[in-house]
C-alpha cells in the first residue's frame, strides 16, 4: 500500500508539473497575441462609427430631401391642391421637429432657420386661402330669402290674426333651416383653422372670421332695418312711425334668434369644432354688435316716455323675449357670451316693469281724461270705446300678462288682472259721470250715461272679461242702465204726461180714469191741453230725434217703454175730450197728431237726424 501510495503521488507531482509548463506556455501565448486583439477590436469600432456615420448622413439627407419636395408644394400654394399642400405642411413639421431634437449637426441652427420661415411662409398663404374661401362664401342673406325660412303664419304680409296669438309660436316648428355658408366648405375651413391654431395663428383667425362674417351680418340686418337708436331718438318719433319700427323689431328679433344666431353657431361649432373656447370666443365676437343694436332699441323702447298706447307693443316686445329667452341662452353660451345672456335677461324684465308701471298710468289717464270732447247726441263716448277696445286688447294678452305680473310682483296673477281691470272699469265711469254734467238737458246727461254704461256692460258680457269680473258685476251695470234709462224718462215725458190727465191740474191725475167718468175739464182747457202737448211734443221729437241710442235693441226697448206710457194716455184723452174739439172751429188747429202718429214718429227717437249746428 505504501509503495502504491508513493507511486500516484510522483504521478500528481508529475501532472502538476506538467500542466503548470502549460499555464506558462498559455500566458506567453496571450501576451503575444494582445496587440492583435487591439488592432482588431480598433478597426470593428471604426467599422461601427463609419457605419453610424453613415446612418446619419442618410438620415439628415433624407430630412433635406423632404424639406426640398416640400418646399416645392408650398411655393405652389394650397389653391391647386390644399391636400397635397396640408401634407407638405406635415412634413415640415416633421422635420422641424428632428432638426430641433439633433442639435448636433454642424448645419443645424441653419436648417432650423431654414424651416421655420418655409413654415410660416405656408402658414401665411394658409391664412390668405382661409380668409379668400371665408370671404368668397360669406354672402348677406336677403330678406326674402330669410322669410321663406319662417312658418308661413310668421311671415311678413301674413293673413294670420293679430296680437297674442300671431306672435307666439311653438318651438322651432314650421322653420326651415338656414345654411350662412355652404356645408360642402365647413371641412376645408375646419382643417384651415385648425393648421393655423396649431401653429401658434389664433389671433390672426379670430380677426378674420370676426371681421368677415360680423360685417356680412350687419349688412343682412340693415337689409332688415335695423339700426342702433338712442332714448332720445325714440322720443321724438312720431307713434305711427315708432309704432312700425318696433312691429318690425318684434320680426327681426324672432329672425335673429331662430336664424341667423342659429346659424352663426352651427357655422363656428363646425369650423372650431377642436377647440371650444375659439369657438365660443369667436361666435360672440361676430355677434355682439348686432346683439347690441337688437337690445339697445328695445332697451330705448323700454326706457322712454310712457304712454297707454305704449302698452300693447310693449307686451309684444316682452312676449317675444319671453319666448325667445330659452334659446338666447342655448345658444349665447359660455363665458364670452354672458354679457349678451345679462342683457336679454335685463330687457325682459325691464319691458315687464315699464308695462306694469303703464297699466296705472293708463288707469289715471281715464279718470282724468279732460278731452272737451262732447258727444252732442248723447251716443258712445270716444273715451269709452277707446277703454273698452283697450281692456278687450288686454285679454287678448291674458296668458303673457299673468307671467308678467309674475315676474314683476310674484302675485296671485288672476286677482291681480281682475284688481286692475275693475279698477279701469270704475275710472272710466268716474270720467264719464264728469263729462255727462257738460249737458244743460239733464235728460240727455241720462241717456248719455244709459248709453255709455250699457256700452260697457254688453262688451263685458261678450268678451273674456265677463269670467274676471263675475256676473254680479254685470248684473249691478245692467241695474245702473235701467236706473238711468228710467231718469230719463220720468225728465222727459212727465211733464207732457200731464197735459194727458182727464181732470183738471190740482186733482187726482186722470191718466188712467175710464172714459165714462164725468167732464172736468172746458172746452178752453181742453184746447190748452191740446195746444200744450202738440208744442212739447214737437220739441221733444225735433230734438230727440237728434239723439242717439246707438244699440238697437237699447233703442227699441226705450221706445216701446216711452209708447206703453204715452199712447195709452192720449188715446184716453183724445176719447175723452177729442169729440168736444172736433165739433167746433178749426179743430184741426189743436188736434194735430193721431195715435199712430205718435207712434210712427216715436219711432224716429234717437236716430241721431241732422243734428247740424243745433244746440244741446
Amino acid at each position: 500500500m505504501k509503495e502504491s501510495l508513493s507511486k500516484s503521488q510522483t504521478i500528481t507531482d508529475n501532472m502538476v508539473s506538467i500542466l503548470g509548463s502549460f499555464d506558462h506556455r498559455l500566458s506567453s501565448l496571450e501576451t503575444a497575441m494582445r496587440p492583435t486583439q487591439i488592432r482588431t477590436h480598433s478597426i470593428r469600432r471604426a467599422h461601427e462609427n463609419i457605419d453610424k456615420t453613415l446612418n446619419a448622413t442618410e438620415l439628415v439627407v433624407a430630412q433635406f430631401d423632404l424639406a426640398r419636395k416640400a418646399e416645392a408644394k408650398i411655393l405652389r400654394g394650397p389653391h391647386e391642391d390644399l391636400e397635397s399642400y396640408l401634407e407638405a405642411i406635415d412634413q415640415l413639421k416633421t422635420v422641424l421637429i428632428f432638426f430641433s431634437s439633433n442639435k448636433s449637426f454642424k448645419s443645424n441652427d441653419d436648417a432650423l432657420n431654414r424651416v421655420n420661415n418655409l413654415l410660416s411662409k405656408a402658414i401665411s398663404k394658409l391664412e390668405d386661402e382661409f380668409k379668400q374661401i371665408l370671404m368668397s362664401n360669406s354672402k348677406p342673406v336677403e330678406p326674402d330669402c330669410l322669410f321663406d325660412c319662417l312658418p308661413s303664419s310668421l311671415r311678413p304680409n301674413s293673413t294670420s290674426a293679430s296680437g297674442e296669438q300671431s306672435n307666439k309660436s311653438t318651438g322651432n316648428a314650421g322653420y326651415k333651416s338656414l345654411d350662412l355658408i355652404p356645408p360642402r366648405v365647413l371641412p376645408l375651413l375646419r382643417e384651415l383653422a385648425n393648421q393655423m391654431i396649431q401653429a401658434g395663428y389664433q389671433q390672426q383667425i379670430l380677426s378674420i372670421y370676426r371681421e368677415t362674417r360680423s360685417s356680412v351680418m350687419e349688412i343682412t340686418f340693415r337689409k332688415l332695418g335695423v339700426e342702433r337708436l338712442t332714448k332720445e331718438d325714440v322720443q321724438k318719433m312720431q307713434w305711427e312711425a315708432l309704432e312700425a319700427k318696433i312691429g318690425n323689431w318684434i320680426h327681426v328679433m324672432r329672425i335673429a334668434v331662430k336664424l341667423l344666431f342659429s346659424g352663426e353657431k352651427k357655422v363656428c361649432d363646425e369650423i372650431f369644432k377642436a377647440i371650444e373656447s375659439i369657438r365660443i370666443l369667436c361666435f360672440a365676437e361676430v355677434t355682439s354688435g348686432c346683439v347690441s343694436s337688437l337690445l339697445s332699441f328695445g332697451d330705448a323702447i323700454a326706457r322712454s316716455k310712457r304712454s297707454p298706447e305704449k302698452l300693447f307693443v310693449l307686451l309684444d316686445m316682452y312676449e317675444i323675449m319671453r319666448e325667445l329667452q330659452p334659446e338666447i341662452e342655448t345658444i349665447f353660451e359660455g363665458k364670452p357670451c354672458i354679457e349678451m345672456r345679462e342683457s336679454a335677461t335685463s330687457l325682459t324684465k325691464r319691458l315687464a316693469q315699464t308695462a306694469h308701471e303703464t297699466f296705472g298710468d293708463f288707469e289715471d289717464a281715464v279718470e282724468k281724461d279732460a278731452t272737451k270732447t262732447t258727444v252732442m247726441d248723447g251716443t258712445v263716448h270716444p273715451l269709452t270705446s277707446y277703454v273698452i277696445n283697450y281692456v278687450k286688447f288686454l285679454f287678448d294678452y291674458r296668458s303673457t300678462l299673468k307671467q308678467l305680473f309674475q315676474e314683476v310682483s310674484g302675485d296671485n296673477t288672476g286677482a291681480q288682472l281682475a284688481a286692475i281691470t275693475t279698477r279701469i272699469m270704475q275710472a272710466l265711469q268716474t270720467n264719464l259721470d264728469g263729462k255727462s254734467k257738460q249737458y244743460k238737458d239733464t235728460a240727455l246727461t241720462q241717456l248719455f250715461l244709459m248709453n255709455n254704461i250699457h256700452y260697457i256692460v254688453r262688451s263685458v258680457r261678450r268678451s273674456e272679461a265677463k269670467d274676471l269680473l263675475g256676473d254680479d258685476w254685470v248684473q249691478r251695470h245692467r241695474r245702473i242702465v235701467q236706473q238711468h234709462a228710467n231718469q230719463y224718462k220720468r225728465i222727459s215725458w212727465s211733464k207732457i204726461l200731464q197735459f194727458l190727465s182727464v181732470q183738471p191740474a190740482g186733482s187726482a191725475s186722470g191718466g188712467g180714469s175710464t172714459p165714462d167718468a164725468t167732464p172736468t175739464l172746458s172746452r178752453s182747457m181742453v184746447k190748452e191741453r191740446f195746444k200744450n202737448f202738440n208744442i212739447q211734443f214737437e220739441e221733444l221729437h225735433q230734438r230727440q230725434s237728434q239723439w242717439t241710442v246707438p244699440d238697437s235693441e237699447l233703442r227699441e226697448s226705450l221706445r216701446l217703454a216711452i209708447a206703453e206710457v204715452l199712447l195709452p194716455a192720449y188715446r184716453n184723452f183724445f176719447k175723452r175730450y177729442g169729440p168736444m174739439i172736433e165739433s167746433g172751429k178749426n179743430p184741426q188747429k189743436y188736434i194735430r197728431f193721431s195715435a199712430e202718429d205718435l207712434d210712427r214718429m216715436l219711432n224716429e227717437f234717437f236716430e241721431g237726424k241732422n243734428w247740424g249746428e243745433q244746440k244741446r
